[in-house]
């Protein structure tokens, strides 16, 4: 992958200064060690850092079509690249380079919009189509790249930018670094961030399945521009899933109990085309393995594979957490024995965890409450280190096949609403959080969600849990300035389609639509790999496995408690039995870091001082709940969800320090590279 940015007129017609684009494509320079590139028309700068994975001696962006009348810079993989190359040769297209980006300039000049139903891959692109004056910027089905955007009014006019990351727009020097409250609220509430809110006020996450069109208007004679831009945001795709009774069964009743389905035929061709696409690459490739079934089974196919291509297995990274309880080693080593696989073992400790956070908070652009994704830094930066730049990973299978343990709670819960009118659930739930010692939400509040989503959903009893510790932390200020902000609305759901489809499907759908670009995706995807300059494939999102498993009967991906059924049945056919059924365990590591042995600058965040200085949170609750956590039995749910609100507080503060003002903790603030820096030097323009 690559890292993307640029700078468009909105007003007028002007050049930009070339060192305010240079200096943003400098500050993601991790993003693209390899290469630079930069495109300059009246009116409109854009740039590239490349990382050299496809085309390897040509691929130098930006790109164009025959006659340079259509520009592109580009940030991902189309993993059907040679097919596709071939039939637009077949049409007469003339290819230069060997880089599966020239792809884009031509397919436009064939489908114009319609390209983007067409792109396989994960993909943010910004073209530029001369003649219409018209610039497109697009991000891929499930958001695996990331794309940022934000409109700035400037005394000489307005302006858009764009740039893969946060920090890109920041170094431009026309992006003030001011808070948004909304993107706190969006992490106290789905401890992620899924946009199209971010932390930082006027930047917008473009959304998944989205793109945005910049008309810039044509040019009279003597006259640059005639009319003011307009900025439009279109959808190309959406999740879907069938009516509700229109599911597809594929004779379950006959096949259910075993692995011999022809469905299981089936979703493995799927699967290994999908691996197949994602080990295509000029560069060695890995994978993560974690030992769960879902990385064994893409470590499975991937070995497969490469012996098919007369290669040995394919090179594995596991990331031990030492907490016993939390530690998948053993597991991982027992996959990687079976496949005869290599194993590389990265040791991830509570004194990591602090040492790497503040450097988390850096690559994420926002608060992280998950400490997990510290470890996955940890295991992109020995990726790299041993000179690797491609890595497969699991991630996507729990979000299409109901793999989270509150899929199950809510089934349970479900079955107390036999009776009709009477919502036995709602009050078992409420019973749950005063066992926890939640703080009360009003009954309001969560009916005005579930209409928000479309009704009961099993995502709900997770952020209804933690979302209630913005009732123990949030001060009265933050309260005053989020009025009645719900995060829910700010998700922009396809409701017309959810409220027709299975209940189970509407959960999937909101753990697609949240945790997977907001978290996944994102803080344990993209920011933490890209940090490294490593790329991350991600097999369960191949656009065609996704339309297989998207039709079936839910019972085919949870039949009673048991999750990932069909998933369980393919592993079955390539790893040991007990991997196969092994219940499924959260990728966590320790949460109490922060607040036993507690480093410095977690008490410097938290000072009554540093609190008082962002006016997010209470200083007499972080104070109380600080002191009194410790007294909670250990590993139970009410000190987990005091940990991670505290987690909270802590990468909030923390994020705040490093990127909107100093002084609240002895660490370095972010600031961009200067223009110039030798690593750094531009290689020219076009």
């Amino acid at each position: 992958m690559c890292g993307i940015a640029g700078i468009v007129d909105l007003i007028g017609s002007r050049a930009f200064d070339p060192a305010i684009v240079r200096r943003m494509a400098e500050t993601i320079f991790h993003r693209g060690p390899d290469d630079d590139g930069y495109f300059f028309r009246p009116g409109l700068a854009m740039a590239n850092r490349r990382l050299s994975i496809v085309g390897l001696e040509d691929g130098r962006q930006p790109i164009h079509n025959e006659d340079r009348s259509v520009s592109v810079v580009f940030n991902g993989e189309l993993f059907d690249y040679p097919e596709i190359r071939t039939e637009l040769i077949a049409k007469g297209h003339r290819f230069r380079t060997h880089c599966d980006t020239e792809l884009i300039p031509h397919l436009w000049e064939e489908h114009g919009e319609g390209m983007l139903e067409r792109l396989r891959g994960q993909f943010a692109i910004a073209l530029w189509d001369g003649p219409q004056r018209l610039l497109v910027l697009a991000r891929d089905r499930f958001g695996i790249c990331p794309l940022y955007w934000t409109r700035q009014k400037l005394a000489e006019g307005e302006v858009l930018l764009f740039a893969s990351e946060i920090k890109a727009l920041l170094a431009s020097g026309l992006l003030p670094a001011r808070p948004d409250p909304r993107g706190i609220n969006h992490v106290f509430t789905f401890f992620a961030l899924p946009g199209p809110v971010t932390c930082f006020a006027g930047v917008n996450c473009l959304l998944p399945g989205r793109y945005l069109k910049v008309l810039l208007g044509s040019r009279g004679s003597g006259v640059e521009r005639q009319g003011p831009a307009r900025v439009e945001e279109h959808v190309y795709w959406q999740i879907d899933f069938p009516d509700r009774g229109e599911e597809e069964w594929h004779g379950f009743r006959r096949w259910g109990s075993n692995a011999s389905s022809p469905l299981i035929d089936a979703y493995e061709a799927v699967m290994q085309r999908a691996v197949e696409r994602r080990l295509r690459a000029d560069v060695p490739v890995v994978s993560y393995l974690s030992g769960g079934v879902d990385s064994s089974v893409v470590v499975a196919l991937a070995c497969a594979q490469r012996r098919l291509d007369h290669k040995g297995p394919i090179p594995t990274y596991t990331i031990s957490v030492q907490d016993p309880s939390l530690n998948e080693r053993s597991q991982a080593a027992e996959v990687a024995q079976h496949l005869g696989a290599s194993q590389v073992v990265v040791d991830f400790g509570q004194q990591d965890m602090l040492n790497t956070y503040p450097d988390l908070i850096r690559a994420a652009e926002g608060p992280v409450i998950d400490t997990s994704c510290a470890a996955l830094l940890m295991l992109a930066r020995a990726v790299h280190g041993d000179g690797y730049k491609v890595a497969l990973t699991g991630e996507g299978a729990d979000e299409w096949l109901a793999g989270y343990s509150w899929y199950k709670i809510h089934r349970l819960l479900s079955c107390l609403d036999a009776i009709p009118g009477l919502q036995f659930s709602h009050h078992a739930r409420r019973a749950y959080l005063r066992l926890t010692g939640a703080p009360k939400f009003p009954w309001d509040i969560v009916r005005k969600v579930e209409a928000t989503i479309g009704g009961p959903n099993a995502w709900l009893n997770l952020y209804g849990l933690f979302g209630s510790q913005k009732l123990r932390f949030f001060s009265e200020a933050m309260w005053e300035q989020l009025a009645d902000h719900n995060p829910y609305a700010d998700l922009q759901l396809n409701l017309d389609r959810a409220r027709k489809w299975h209940p189970f499907n509407r959960s999937l759908y909101l753990g697609a639509r949240v945790m997977l670009p907001g978290l996944l995706l994102a803080s344990k995807g993209d920011r933490v790999a890209m940090n490294s300059s490593v790329e991350t494939r991600y097999p369960f999102l191949d656009e065609d496995v996704f339309a297989f498993l998207a039709p079936l009967h839910p019972v085919w991906k949870m039949r009673g408690l048991r999750d990932k059924l069909i998933q369980r049945y393919l592993a079955d056919r390539w790893l040991p039995h007990s991997v196969a059924w092994r219940r499924k365990g959260m990728f966590r590591a320790p949460l109490d870091g922060f607040h036993v042995d507690v480093p410095t600058f977690a008490d410097q965040l938290l000072s009554p001082e540093s609190l008082r200085k962002t006016g997010y949170f209470d200083e007499a609750a972080v104070a109380h709940w600080r002191s009194a956590f410790r007294n909670m039995p250990p590993r139970s749910n009410q000190r987990t969800m005091v940990e991670m609100g505290l987690v909270g507080v802590v990468a909030t503060q923390l994020w705040h320090h490093t990127y909107i003002g100093g002084s609240l903790a002895d660490l370095p603030a972010w600031k961009p590279p200067p223009v110039g820096s030798p690593k750094c030097q531009p290689s020219g323009a076009v």
